[in-house]
């Protein structure tokens, strides 16, 4: 049987040799041969990274999720086990994620002939860039699961505190891109040209009104512009100008909305200063959803197995590709602390691995309540 100090073997090997979004090729050689060393079955999927494994027998089945990539960020952490991996680390704790949920995996292998149906584990690539998730549900692996079960490690809860709400917990993620093409010229003449740079601030004006002027008081709704570039030198007007940002909703209406009036903007700004102005909508992950019965089942196995549970009163506007489930499947995420000084995506990201011990018995307990009912 395992126990608490193979959780953090496991969490620390995974955290030494990080990889990234959609490279997760020796994580999940990693992953499978702990599995296989347990004679746990894994699915035999057209996955490239990534895999289902399964326990338990019967019809009915439940799914529990954990997210596998890691990020490219600099690790600023001092300990033995730091990242190998030149410019990448686990700095939103997937690798918590990953042993947590290996430890959920060998605990319901040991009771298998107990359990009231299957379960499959799902160890997800590519969260970070928003289509793992998909790539999962795209196997036909989760064709009707009856619940899918996930959480996500949360750096300002201290450890032994469970944050959850029914509905929507976190936002939609939408990411823009706007280039403006002018035309270059001399500083000293700008007649000869069409100066970007002069088009691009009224952009960054008028993109942030949107909010204040088009949101209902009573609707919810984050723009925020995060690179802004033109021209390279101080004497020359430049060619073409670029911005790129988010945009973060909870609503598919006020989406819809903030995405046509960027391109109402640019359209507008582009006739008045005769340029070209070319917008990218990107839709990353969906806003993840609640079911309201299982999230009053996570809040009930919580409590039983000792969190400290708190009722959010809001969601994150933080994006989580858990949405590609919860959109298809009746689903329930929770947030558990980890109680780290800096938050998830800081290169100093350092959570506590006590959060390791209460992790695998909610997960146990929970697939046990839904099997048996």
């Amino acid at each position: 049987m395992t126990s608490f100090d193979d959780y953090v073997k496991w969490r620390r090997l995974f955290h030494q040799y990080p990889e990234v979004s959609d490279y997760e090729y020796e994580t999940t050689k990693k992953i499978r041969t702990i599995l296989e060393s347990y004679d746990i079955k894994i699915l035999d999927l057209p996955l490239d990274t990534g895999l289902v494994a399964e326990v338990g027998q019967g019809e009915q089945f439940i799914a529990v999720r954990t997210d596998i990539d890691a990020l490219p960020i600099i690790e600023q952490v001092e300990h033995d086990f730091k990242s190998t991996a030149e410019g990448v680390m686990h700095a939103c704790g997937h690798d918590i994620h990953m042993a947590s949920i290996l430890a959920v995996a060998i605990k319901l292998k040991a009771m298998e002939t107990q359990l009231n149906g299957r379960v499959r584990i799902i160890f997800q690539p590519a969260e970070e860039i928003a289509h793992g998730a998909y790539s999962i549900t795209n196997t036909g692996a989760l064709e009707g699961v009856k619940a899918v079960l996930g959480y996500h490690n949360y750096p300002s809860l201290a450890v032994g505190e469970f944050a959850i709400k029914q509905g929507t917990v976190t936002s939609a993620v939408d990411r823009f891109e706007i280039t403006i093409h002018g035309k270059g010229a001399h500083a000293a003449k700008p007649e000869q040209g069409n100066d970007p740079t002069i088009v691009l601030g009224q952009l960054i004006t008028s993109i942030q009104s949107i909010v204040s002027r088009n949101l209902s008081a009573f609707d919810q709704g984050v723009v925020t512009i995060g690179e802004v570039s033109s021209g390279n030198t101080w004497n020359v007007i430049a060619d073409n100008a670029y911005v790129q940002g988010t945009v973060r909703t909870f609503d598919a209406e006020v989406q819809h909305l903030i995405e046509q009036r960027l391109q109402q903007i640019c359209d507008g700004l582009a006739q008045t200063f005769d340029v070209e102005i070319e917008l990218t909508y990107h839709k990353l992950p969906g806003a993840v959803v609640n079911d309201e019965q299982l999230t009053q089942d996570a809040i009930d196995v919580a409590r039983n197995v000792g969190y400290n549970v708190t009722i959010m009163d809001k969601p994150l506007t933080i994006g989580e590709d858990f949405s590609g489930f919860s959109n298809q499947y009746p689903s329930v995420f929770a947030f558990i602390g980890s109680d780290s000084m800096y938050d998830l995506h800081h290169p100093k990201y350092d959570p506590n691995e006590e959060i390791l011990r209460l992790v695998p018995d909610y997960f146990v307990a929970f697939v046990q309540k839904l099997l048996n009912e």
